[in-house]
């Protein structure tokens, strides 16, 4: 009997930890966690200070060797002029390092503000990072993607990719949030929700 629950209880624990580590990200209605990061321009971007303006539409993206990142920051920044007469402020998040990110700028002629999340303390605080798993590093690293060199410290963390558009009671308003990386939301969408 004793065995039976010793293996009951490990199963539980196990099944615990396993459900914690996956990130869920904010939900709807939430309140969104300040943050501050610098941008590409070296300029400190706070998210308090961003939604004195209007709303703002928060993306987080895997990095400049990611194609479908970049085919979405690009489609962004085809129609920040529309995402700007909402009244509302564009702005990408990154676990890669700076010079990474202005990779990302040449790629996708980004306009707005792209944040080296640094310590990944803004992908904590929205609950979208996850740690890779070595055969898909490896796999990786096999098509010439080091992702633990190309973000530094925060190593093998990614986040899901996401997107939220959060007023200015600091609530969030629209949320995706989308295991799968191939799959992001279209501009139209998010304007509709602006």
């Amino acid at each position: 009997m004793k065995k039976i629950f010793s293996l009951f209880s490990f199963l539980f624990i196990v099944a615990v930890a396993a459900a914690q580590e996956a990130p869920e990200g904010l939900f709807l209605s939430s309140k969104a966690p300040d943050f501050k990061a610098k941008d590409q321009h070296g300029e400190e971007i706070r998210l308090k200070d961003l939604l004195k303006k209007g709303k703002v539409v928060l993306v987080f993206y895997r990095g400049q060797w990611c194609p479908y990142c970049n085919r979405e920051l690009s489609r962004l920044q085809d129609s920040l002029q529309f995402i700007k007469d909402k009244g509302a402020t564009l702005v990408a998040v990154s676990p890669e390092l700076p010079e990474n990110i202005d990779t990302t700028v040449k790629k996708t002629k980004a306009e707005y503000s792209i944040l080296y999340d640094e310590g990944m303390k803004i992908m904590k605080a929205y609950d979208v990072e996850f740690q890779v798993q070595e055969n898909v590093l490896t796999r990786y690293k096999n098509s010439g993607i080091d992702i633990e060199k190309f973000n530094g410290k925060n190593g093998k963390f990614l986040p899901v990719p996401a997107v939220y558009i959060i007023d200015k009671e600091q609530t969030v308003v629209y949320r995706f949030f989308e295991q799968d990386y191939k799959k992001r939301p279209s501009v139209k969408e998010l304007l509709d929700n602006l």
